[in-house]
């Protein structure tokens, strides 16, 4: 499958890095679509973890395979797929002990 960053978007601050587990017994199709120039389609089996970089405004659709045709079963915004880094205790208490 193919991923293209366009010139305007390779600058790494308008892109997040998100992350997507299928949970799901089937395999599926992950798209996002709604970026002009922009084209990112993976193949999700079950219990797959997927890490993707896409734009802030970006939309993760997911594909299954119908009874007749491909469906759209979900559409998620990948800001809620954003990862987060949190410091955990320790690391917060050797921060305070550095600064």
């Amino acid at each position: 499958m193919t991923q293209l960053y366009p010139s305007r978007l390779n600058d790494s601050s308008n892109l997040m890095l998100c992350y997507y587990t299928n949970g799901t017994g089937k395999t599926l199709i992950a798209r996002i679509i709604n970026i002009p120039n922009w084209r990112f389609e993976r193949i999700i089996f079950p219990q797959e973890r997927l890490f993707f970089e896409a734009p802030l405004q970006a939309q993760l659709e997911l594909h299954s395979n119908g009874e007749t045709a491909m469906a759209v079963i979900d559409s998620i915004p990948c800001s809620y797929l954003k990862v987060r880094e949190e410091m955990s205790q320790v690391q917060e208490t050797l921060w305070h002990k550095i600064a």
